[in-house]
């Protein structure tokens, strides 16, 4: 099967399209034809590359499509089920699932938008939920609003019932977001936004913020935060891992600071995550209520132009890459 595998060149993150041996499913593992997976910005940093510029390694997070072979121990799943979720080695012809983290394809959803759905909305459903307690009324802060992670944070958020302040650096993406129900855009890149917050919020601040930006606005997020806020550190896409943090408000107003990262998670410990994603979410998913905004879909041979694009920061919400049609 053809495959693209991330090749450390330069300090770069190089993909290649090769021929590799087309997985079996082992234990508790479906095996995947992919129909779309979505691109995620952090697997194609270049900070990434592992140390000592060690070889290639799959690439593409996150996958949906139509299962193919069942491996043993694999109860209620049967060949040519819908199904999508997170993986290793999305951009290749077909992938290995495992099943606890596998989800069933609502019929509400093609393609491009189940493909777009496993990491990213898993990522927002642990920070809005798990550790976030975002609940009807809340008020959330978003710095990045307009990243793939940001616009699901927003859309999410508006499903369950609170008010969202974002901020970007265009206005266009802003006023296109209204439609996704964001209340207040803030068009900056800075850390400018704490009063434009707080005078939102009536003085209060948000009851949680999610970074998506890094060490930059880091310490504006903790001052627009309310008491008893809460922030989610997710992403770094200035660069900036390191920023001051103002320990007397940490103190006074009780707040709560945590990353969202499943590197050092266990498998046991993302199968529950998934569970409570599978009851609390895929309804809403499957009622239309929540739709991942696809922005643009490539071909399975454009990798390096989706990758290019959203690099640039051409997208709003996600890009995806589609399935091989050789198949």
């Amino acid at each position: 099967m053809r495959a693209y595998r991330l090749h450390p060149v330069d300090g770069q993150l190089l993909p290649r399209l090769e021929d590799v041996p087309r997985p079996e499913p082992g234990p508790g593992q479906l095996l995947l034809r992919v129909r779309a997976a979505g691109l995620n910005r952090g697997e194609f940093i270049a900070g990434h590359v592992p140390r000592g510029n060690a070889g290639a390694r799959p690439v593409g997070a996150e996958a949906a499509g139509e299962v193919v072979a069942v491996g043993a121990g694999v109860p209620g799943w049967q060949r040519g089920d819908r199904a999508m979720g997170r993986c290793t080695g999305a951009f290749a012809e077909y992938t290995l699932l495992d099943a606890r983290e596998a989800l069933r394809v609502p019929l509400a959803l093609d393609w491009q938008q189940a493909g777009a759905v496993p990491l990213t909305f898993m990522v927002v459903y642990d920070m809005l939920v798990l550790q976030g307690r975002l609940k009807a009324g809340d008020t959330l802060l978003v710095a990045g609003v307009a990243s793939g992670v940001g616009v699901a944070a927003l859309q999410a958020a508006k499903a369950i019932g609170a008010r969202v302040i974002g901020t970007s650096g265009s206005a266009a993406k802003l006023a296109r977001l209204q439609g996704e129900g964001l209340d207040l855009g803030l068009c900056t890149r800075g850390p400018d936004f704490v009063d434009a917050v707080l005078e939102a919020s009536g003085g209060r601040g948000a009851d949680l913020a999610i970074n998506t930006v890094g060490g930059s606005v880091f310490a504006a997020c903790v001052r627009a935060l309310a008491f008893e806020g809460r922030l989610a550190m997710v992403g770094y896409v200035d660069g900036m891992l390191h920023s001051e943090l103002d320990l007397e408000a940490l103190h006074t107003k009780r707040l709560h600071l945590f990353g969202v990262s499943n590197k050092l998670r266990t498998p046991e410990q993302r199968a529950e995550t998934v569970a409570g994603f599978r009851a609390d979410w895929l309804p809403l998913f499957a009622s239309g209520r929540l739709k991942p905004l696809v922005d643009r879909v490539y071909a399975f041979e454009q990798l390096a132009d989706a990758k290019a694009s959203m690099e640039a920061g051409e997208h709003l919400g996600k890009i995806v890459l589609a399935g091989s049609s050789d198949i």
